[in-house]
């Protein structure tokens, strides 16, 4: 058997978690245009001197990178990165408030540590959900069951984590539940999570049904 390597295993005193943010640190730096490939000694075409960068080099990829948040910790993290904000339908950790309010709290704090670290540019933030409209029978007998979803509270690596609700109902109802949604209304994007399994026509019904039925009356555009 062989022994792990660095790119793997985390070094003593850490977890994945830091290994995972040591390799996000290298990559942004690879993005910003740091040399960190050793050139062909006997290259085709003559090399600038030193470490090639990424060709062909992107100047604003750097502002285009999301880093996908389970923790109000990371959020701050992400944004003293200068990195925008995804978060979808799971946190890993509970504090007993529902769960589209512990997320508002994840943004919240993100934009203060942006503020803090003095980026100059707007971030961006993406919350996600499972939202479907019922306006036929098909979508009753699929998602009828879930109009009384309430948000799941599970254990993920021996912590507590907090799995949003899934919004199933008519359009009014839906209106009238997603218009609480405090996270959704402090982000500035809205993901929405599908089932790919029931097949591409389905669920392209159920987008037009939330573009037709739902989003006007919430102002989404």
């Amino acid at each position: 058997m062989g022994t792990a390597t660095s790119a793997t295993c985390p070094p003593t005193g850490t977890d994945h978690a830091d290994l995972a943010r040591e390799h996000a640190r290298v990559f942004l730096d690879v993005l910003d245009g740091s040399g960190f490939a050793e050139p062909n000694p006997r290259p085709m075409f003559p090399n600038p001197p030193g470490l090639l960068r990424i060709e062909p080099h992107s100047k604003g990829l750097r502002e285009r990178i999301w880093w996908g948040a389970g923790t109000r910790k990371t959020a701050v993290w992400a944004a003293e990165q200068g990195l925008n904000l995804m978060s979808s339908t799971l946190l890993t950790e509970d504090t007993g408030v529902p769960f589209h309010q512990l997320q508002a709290e994840q943004i919240d704090l993100f934009r203060k540590a942006w503020a803090d670290t003095g980026h100059t540019r707007v971030p961006r933030v993406s919350v996600s959900r499972s939202i479907f409209p019922i306006v036929s029978d098909l979508d009753r007998a699929y998602f009828g069951r879930e109009g009384s979803s309430q948000d799941q509270v599970g254990f993920i690596d021996g912590g507590k984590a907090r799995f949003g609700k899934t919004y199933a109902g008519d359009p009014e109802q839906l209106i009238e539940e997603l218009g609480k949604d405090e996270a959704i209304a402090a982000a500035d994007t809205l993901l929405l999570t599908i089932p790919n399994q029931l097949g591409v026509d389905y669920c392209a019904h159920v987008l037009e049904s939330l573009v037709r039925h739902v989003a006007p009356a919430l102002g989404w555009r």
